[in-house]
């Protein structure tokens, strides 16, 4: 019964990032992606501000302040600045799919950062997760889309970035819950958004749509693609062990992929389905290790 309930939380959560790419495409086409982020941000901060303070959740020590900023501005501003930009640029099925790479790239950092141990099968599978994205990014050609091209590579950006916070918020969620490193990261994320969104406000300001569904995006992106995807993804490894539940992840390139074909018209090239394969292939590798070597903590991921 209890693996049942952290099987729900855990596909749930992982729907709701595949979902947020195909949201996140439809409303950057009216707002910018900065300006869109910052409002993720502030919407998400509400939502996880008021249950802090309800579960008196909220204070910190201030000599963990600084690290948390940094986790705010790697994994907040950065990977999901990243990731929204991508997404503009190439679209919802690529974003789920090469952002999925960050799994495979936590062993990396981990390695490097926290002195985990790396055996053969995390290193093969960094190979693959490599070949795969190369795969789905494509060599440009002269009939190349720059845009879509250049996308790709921002979004891995996201995945290494991801991977990246996801090693140096393991430190805090030991001294504090899911819920209060979270909505801390989110306060940097908040802060260190407002310079780009500034700067680009400045450079290309945005014309608020009026649209009732544009803004009913922005709702979902803040709260429950933030908030509220955040704490099912925490909360269903409460019920499951790491490695397993790790593997639910994979319903996000799923969903991603499904809802942005039917959706959004995006096509799907034989190439997305090979690197796909690679990908999941390498992540599987990479979070399939013997107990005594499972030590990694997945379940900070985002959306």
């Amino acid at each position: 019964m209890n693996f049942f309930k952290g099987a729900v939380y855990l596909s749930l959560a992982a729907s709701i990032w595949g979902m947020t790419y195909v949201v996140s495409k439809v409303v950057l086409d009216h707002i910018s992606p900065w300006l869109l982020l910052e409002m993720r941000f502030l919407l998400a901060l509400i939502a996880l501000g008021i249950i802090c303070i309800i579960q008196k959740s909220w204070k910190i020590d201030k000599k963990d302040l600084l690290p948390i900023a940094v986790i705010g501005l790697v994994g907040y501003s950065g990977s999901i600045g990243l990731q929204f930009i991508g997404t503009k640029l190439s679209g919802a099925a690529m974003g789920s799919l090469i952002t999925s790479a960050s799994p495979a790239l936590i062993s990396f950092f981990a390695f490097l950062i926290l002195k985990e141990k790396i055996n053969n099968r995390k290193i093969i599978s960094l190979v693959l997760a490599t070949i795969g994205v190369i795969v789905v990014i494509g060599i440009p050609t002269g009939n190349t889309d720059y845009g879509a091209y250049y996308g790709n590579i921002i979004l891995f950006g996201a995945a290494i970035t991801w991977a990246l916070y996801t090693v140096l918020s393991k430190a805090q969620t030991k001294k504090y819950s899911s819920l209060t490193v979270t909505t801390w990261a989110t306060v940097f994320g908040v802060i260190f958004t407002i310079p780009f969104t500034v700067v680009e406000q400045i450079q290309n300001p945005s014309s608020l749509s009026l649209n009732f569904w544009i803004w009913m995006g922005v709702i979902f992106l803040g709260t429950i693609s933030t908030a509220g995807a955040f704490y099912l993804w925490n909360k269903g490894f409460e019920f499951i062990d790491t490695s397993t539940g790790s593997l639910f992840f994979f319903f996000q390139p799923l969903i991603g992929t499904v809802f942005g074909f039917f959706l959004l018209n995006e096509s799907i090239k034989t190439s997305f389905y090979v690197g796909s394969l690679l990908i999941i292939l390498a992540v599987y590798l990479s979070i399939k290790e013997p107990k005594n070597l499972s030590n990694i903590n997945y379940s900070s991921k985002k959306a």
